[in-house]
């Protein structure tokens, strides 16, 4: 084949993994690893960054031990972040920390965050080595990979798509029973349980008693498989269980229960109440700022709760999302940009909606054009200024190690409320000839 014959391959290549990235992820899992990394080495790097990301599990850990150490560099510091950590969990510890030495200190925070589940959580009781199979494998060739591969035994074998996600599983004594030709998808079977990463231990528990499975498979939040929790660690489930049951009955737990000592509560609570108090000293600080424009028109106090509650409302719908997809995995730290434009942006035109349903209302009670003028323009300073915050406070906590659960709404409320009555005050203050 000549150059420029080859340089057309090439860009058609190119062409048809941008315009059908779906296809192409379907048509390159097909490919053998060989081809798949030859493949990897005529791309660009964020176009090979995007590739690796559609392989499945299996074959993206293999191409990781393949490709040249400047690749693997760009790999992980370019690639989805949450998929980078369901590929580390399946190398052993040496290799993970060996790997994490080729990229910054902030993604090594960041991925050291995501590879390390909640303590009793689905994620950190399944083993991340399985073997994939496909329903158009043969049982010919189903019995090769296992030969081959040699997975940890298991009465199941779980079928997933081109995407990775699970469709269904084949009973061991069922392909070793079958012809040789079939496929796997005549001997398919639905499954029967199933849990995501981040489920608790009670709910693994209540899916072991619920369909007596010896084995439980583990999928991540867009259905992906990811690990399986074998017998050995669903009855270790079991045991630990119990023995929280027995804790929790005395009272003896680390975390509150309704039913949890006073002085347990206490204990628990003052130290943030007393935190709170603080903020909402600071919060009163601002107000006396502007008292002078307050005592001027009093109109101003009787709105002030008006702006620090849609602030307040709209700073918490940002966290809320935000810290769900901290734990769910759906977003790592690095990817806070992405959601801080669309939360700003959905702050900005939701400020901007009841900005003039606001103003509409105070025109009609005071019958200010200043006061609407005012209250309006706040209104959509204090929410968008709520909305980037509650991306960015649960966003930096979780980049620190610390935990965002614990301190992110005391941190927000002080900051919607400082921001919304400095914004509604100082605009006040600044167009008080027209009020």
């Amino acid at each position: 084949m000549t150059s420029n014959a080859m340089h057309a391959v090439h860009a058609l290549n190119q062409a048809y993994l941008r315009l059908h990235p779906v296809e192409a992820r379907q048509a390159v899992n097909q490919l053998s690893l060989n081809d798949v990394l030859d493949l990897l080495q005529l791309q660009a790097a964020p176009d090979m960054v995007t590739l690796w990301d559609g392989l499945t599990l299996d074959k993206a850990t293999a191409v990781l031990h393949r490709v040249p150490e400047k690749d693997i560099r760009q790999i992980l510091q370019r690639g989805e972040p949450v998929r980078l950590s369901q590929i580390l969990m399946r190398l052993d510890t040496e290799q993970r920390q060996h790997l994490m030495t080729l990229v910054d200190s902030a993604r090594q925070r960041e991925l050291s965050s995501l590879v390390q589940y909640p303590e009793a959580s689905a994620g950190s009781l399944m083993d991340p080595r399985f073997l994939p199979l496909y329903e158009t494998h043969t049982v010919r060739e189903a019995l090769h990979r296992i030969r081959k591969l040699k997975p940890r035994f298991t009465r199941q074998l779980y079928i997933i798509d081109s995407e990775g996600r699970l469709q269904s599983m084949v009973e061991m004594h069922r392909l070793a029973l079958a012809e040789a030709r079939d496929t796997l998808a005549t001997l398919a079977q639905p499954i029967p349980g199933l849990v995501t990463a981040t489920a608790t231990r009670e709910e693994v528990v209540a899916q072991l008693e619920t369909h007596r499975v010896t084995d439980l498979p583990v999928v991540d939040i867009a259905g992906r498989l990811i690990g399986i929790i074998r017998y050995d660690a669903l009855m270790e489930a079991v045991r630990e269980e119990s023995s929280v049951d027995i804790l929790t009955m005395v009272g003896a737990s680390r975390d509150e229960r309704a039913l949890s000592h006073v002085s347990f509560v206490v204990r628990k609570r003052l130290p943030w109440l007393s935190i709170n108090l603080l903020t909402a000293f600071l919060a009163a600080a601002v107000v006396g700022l502007f008292e002078g424009t307050i005592a001027k028109f009093t109109a101003l106090a009787v709105l002030l709760p008006v702006v620090a509650g849609q602030s307040g409302n709209t700073g918490a719908q940002a966290l809320a999302v935000t810290m769900r997809g901290l734990f769910l995995r759906e977003i790592g730290t690095s990817q806070w940009l992405r959601v801080v434009r669309k939360e700003v942006g959905a702050g900005f035109i939701n400020g901007v909606a009841i900005a003039l349903m606001t103003s509409l209302g105070v025109l009609v009670w005071s019958s200010s054009a200043g006061l609407a003028l005012v209250i309006g323009s706040s209104m959509v300073i204090a929410m968008v200024a709520a909305a980037f915050s509650g991306v960015i406070i649960p966003v930096t906590l979780s980049s620190l190690g610390q935990d965002p659960a614990q301190s992110s709404s005391i941190i927000l409320t002080t900051v919607t409320d400082v921001v919304g009555f400095f914004a509604f005050l100082g605009i006040a203050t600044l167009l008080s000839s027209m009020l």
